[in-house]
């Protein structure tokens, strides 16, 4: 079974709006720190947002003020609330625990912002 599984990217305008989801499968995702990253070709990967066990945020200065990331413990779901898209968030999107391990990257999910 895959343990983290993104959804919700696609393509957008610049200054539209998208919400990630990330299901998670086991019990070690809802208590941990998770976290959305985002990488492009020929970058590194790259964490944009970060929630911890009791609920505390931190954000990449890149997206402060835009993103926001949440979490549905019961649901095991870890969520990120994009607004005011730029076209340099386009990337694919991954959720991962924070720090990220290199046996829960998913396929993630491409996010293009686009006129």
């Amino acid at each position: 079974q895959v343990p983290l599984v993104e959804s919700g990217g696609g393509l957008v305008q610049p200054g539209g709006s998208l919400r990630l989801s990330c299901a998670a499968s086991g019990i070690i995702f809802r208590f941990a720190s998770m976290g959305w990253y985002r990488q492009t070709p020929g970058n590194e990967r790259e964490l944009v947002a970060g929630i911890t066990n009791g609920g505390d945020t931190n954000y990449a200065d890149s997206v402060k003020g835009r993103f926001t990331i949440s979490r549905d413990r019961g649901k095991n779901m870890v969520y990120l609330q994009m607004d005011s898209l730029k076209p340099e968030d386009t990337a694919v999107y991954y959720c991962n625990t924070n720090p990220g391990r290199d046996s829960f990257w998913g396929q993630g999910t491409q996010v293009t912002v686009s006129s």
